[in-house]
């Protein structure tokens, strides 16, 4: 299947319980939550829509590793954007599949990610995906591709900065 995102909202009052346990506000089948089908259902006929409305959840698919190099440390300068945090994060090896990496932002931190994601020049992250060559696929397609995701990611951290709330995200 592979490694995908979610990040899930949460209001400003439950912050320092998502900084304590961000994985609890992370569904127990966020797959499910995605593709709109029953949570846990062995089989399925899923819908493709999302089934958690757009303010409370996002799906990143597998562009987030895309994503994540966008905004992560540049050709070796090291810096690395604003934004880098919502993508940061890698799945930890085990021995018959892998740990996810669980993380929550608070609202404070929305708002710099929020104006960075807004600040990326299309064009210049287009040209930047498609060299990446991630998927190993025709590099115009999965540059479509994850500038799909970088729109929905920039709507989400958008609403969440107007509305002070945060997020909890998952890579896994």
């Amino acid at each position: 299947m592979g490694i995908r995102y979610y990040a899930y909202a949460f209001d400003r009052p439950m912050t320092q319980q998502a900084l304590a346990d961000p994985r609890s506000f992370i569904a127990g089948d966020p797959l499910a939550d995605a593709w709109g089908f029953e949570p846990g259902a062995q089989i399925a006929s899923p819908s493709f829509e999302q089934s958690v409305p757009k303010r409370d959840m996002l799906y990143l698919d597998k562009a987030w590793s895309m994503l994540q190099r966008l905004t992560g440390p540049g050709s070796g300068d090291g810096d690395v954007r604003p934004a880098y945090r919502m993508f940061e994060g890698h799945v930890t090896d085990r021995e018959g599949g892998w740990e996810p990496w669980v993380r929550a932002l608070p609202p404070d931190e929305v708002p710099a990610i929020a104006r960075d994601l807004a600040g990326i020049d299309d064009a210049e992250a287009r040209a930047r995906l498609r060299e990446s060559g991630r998927f190993g696929g025709e590099p115009d397609a999965e540059a479509d591709y994850a500038m799909h995701y970088l729109d929905a990611a920039r709507a989400f951290v958008s609403a969440l900065a107007t509305e002070g709330r945060g997020m909890a995200y998952l890579i896994g």
